[in-house]
C-alpha cells in the first residue's frame, strides 16, 4: 500500500526560519548537525539505518550545489567521555555507501585535526565528525565549544529533529556565531507535526499510549480543544480506568495522577471530544513470555494480575473510532508489544491507522518500532523521528533547537 500523501497538510511557512535553501553555499562550508543517533549491534553494525537516510535529502542538496559538507551528531549517551562503543565510525561506512562516494571522518569534532582537514576540502567533499557527546561541553552549550565548532564553517544547518528539545552547543550554541537554517527534514518535521494541529483535516484523532500519563499530560492538555477524538490505551489507560473508580489489580497506575486524569476527562467532556478507553485486556501475573495470559473486561482484573494490553472488543472499539478520520497521530503503544503474547493490539490498532483513508503521523520510539514491526511503516504518511521532540512540539512547546535558527526577513 502506498503512503497517502495525497491528503495535504496547508502550510502556509510554519518554520518562519531560514532554510537550507535560503543559503548561498556554492563553495562554502556547511555544518549540517545530523541526527545518527542510530542503533548498533554487539559487533558495531548498524541495525536500523532510517536516521541516516532521512537526512539524506539535505546531505545531497549540499553536495550538488558544491558545498563542502561538514557532519556532525551524537551517538548514544558517553557523558562526556571517549568511550569507542559510541564512535560514528560506523556511520561512515553506511554514509559512503548511502551517498556513492567518499566520505573523510575526523577523529574529532574539534582542534588541529579537525581544523586542518577541513581547510584542505573542496566542493562536493563530506566529512563526518566524531561523536560531539565526547566533549561534556557539548550538552552544557558551552559558549567556547559552539565557538570552536562554528569556526570550521561558513553556516550552519540543524537537520537533527530528534534532538531539537535540548539546548546544546551543536544546536543551540552555534547559531550566535553563524547564519543558521533548517534542513529539510527538520523543515518537514515541523510541518507535519505543527501543521496538523494547526490547520488539520477533519475528523482529527489523536491515539495516546505508552507506560505513563506522565509523560503526556501535556500533549492531552494541549490537544484537548483541537482534537475530535482521543483514544487512549497502553499503562496510561489504566490511570484513567482507576479514576472512573474501576479496580485494575496490579495493572501500571499513576496514583498522583488520579486527580489530573480526571480533570482532564472533565476536560474533554466540556469540549466535546471524544474520550476512548479500553473496554477490555489481555492479562497476566508476569511480563514475560510464556507467561498465562487471559482476556477479561477491564472491571474484572483480578488481584496480583496486570493488563499488559488490549483487548479484542477494544480493538474492536478503537478501530471503529478511526474509520472516518481523516487525520491521526499516534504516539505510544497499546501494550508491551515487545512480547508476541501483547503485541497483538499494537499491532491491530497499526493495521486500523493504515486501513482509515487518514493522513497519518506517528510520533518516533516506540510507535516507531511497532508500525515497523507490525509490517505497516510504508503506509503511514510521515514517520517522525524524534520521540522526545515531537512530544514537546505536540505539547505547544516551542523547540529551542528551532527557535535559534535565524528568522526569514
Amino acid at each position: 500500500m502506498a503512503k497517502r500523501n495525497d491528503i495535504a497538510v496547508d502550510i502556509k511557512d510554519i518554520l518562519g526560519k531560514l532554510t537550507i535553501e535560503d543559503l548561498q553555499i556554492k563553495g562554502k562550508r556547511v555544518f549540517i548537525r545530523a541526527d545518527f543517533n542510530v542503533p548498533l549491534d554487539d559487533n558495531m553494525v548498524i541495525t536500523d539505518d532510517s536516521r541516516i537516510r532521512s537526512t539524506l535529502p539535505t546531505i545531497n542538496y549540499a553536495i550538488d550545489e558544491g558545498a563542502k559538507v561538514i557532519l556532525a551528531s551524537h551517538l548514544g549517551r558517553p557523558k562526556g567521555k571517549v568511550e569507542p562503543r559510541f564512535s560514528l565510525a560506523p556511520v561512515v561506512k553506511r554514509l559512503q555507501r548511502l551517498l556513492n562516494k567518499e566520505v573523510l571522518f575526523v577523529s574529532d569534532c574539534v582542534g588541529p585535526q579537525a581544523e586542518n582537514i577541513v581547510s584542505k576540502m573542496k566542493e562536493g567533499d563530506v566529512v563526518l565528525l566524531e561523536n560531539l557527546r565526547f566533549h561534556p561541553e557539548e550538552e552544557k552549550n558551552d559558549e567556547a565549544f559552539a565557538k570552536s565548532l562554528a569556526a570550521l564553517a561558513d553556516f550552519f544547518v540543524n537537520d537533527a529533529f530528534g534532538a531539537a528539545h535540548r539546548s546544546h552547543a551543536s544546536t543551540v550554541g552555534i547559531t550566535k556565531f553563524l547564519p543558521s537554517a533548517a534542513g529539510f527534514l527538520m523543515k518537514k518535521e515541523i510541518e507535519y507535526l505543527k501543521g496538523v494541529i494547526e490547520n488539520p483535516v477533519r475528523p482529527l484523532v489523536a491515539i495516546l499510549g505508552g507506560a505513563k500519563v506522565s509523560g503526556k499530560i501535556g500533549v492531552l492538555e494541549n490537544l484537548a480543544n483541537k482534537v475530535d477524538k482521543v483514544i487512549v490505551g497502553g499503562g496510561m489507560a489504566f490511570t484513567f480506568l482507576k479514576a472512573l473508580g474501576q479496580e485494575i489489580g496490579d495493572s501500571l497506575v499513576e496514583t498522583e495522577m488520579i486527580d489530573l486524569a480526571k480533570s482532564i476527562m472533565e476536560k474533554l467532556r466540556r469540549s466535546n471530544v471524544k474520550f476512548y478507553l479500553p473496554v477490555d485486556c489481555v492479562i497476566a501475573q508476569t511480563i514475560e513470555a510464556g507467561a498465562e495470559t487471559k482476556i477479561v473486561t477491564t472491571q474484572e482484573i483480578p488481584r496480583a494480575w496486570r493488563a499488559l494490553d488490549i483487548g479484542p472488543a477494544s480493538v474492536k472499539l478503537f478501530s471503529e473510532a478511526l474509520q472516518n478520520a481523516k487525520t491521526v497521530i499516534w504516539n505510544g503503544p497499546m501494550g508491551v508489544f515487545e512480547i508476541d503474547a501483547f503485541s497483538r493490539g499494537t499491532f491491530a490498532i497499526a493495521h486500523a491507522v493504515t486501513d482509515a483513508y487518514a493522513l497519518s503521523i506517528v510520533g518516533g520510539g516506540d510507535t516507531d518500532y511497532a508500525v515497523h514491526k507490525a509490517g505497516v511503516s510504508d503506509s503511514i504518511t510521515f514517520i517522525s523521528t524524534g520521540g522526545g521532540a515531537s512530544l514537546q512540539l505536540l505539547e505547544g512547546k516551542n523547540l529551542p533547537g528551532i527557535s535559534a535558527l535565524t528568522d526569514k526577513k
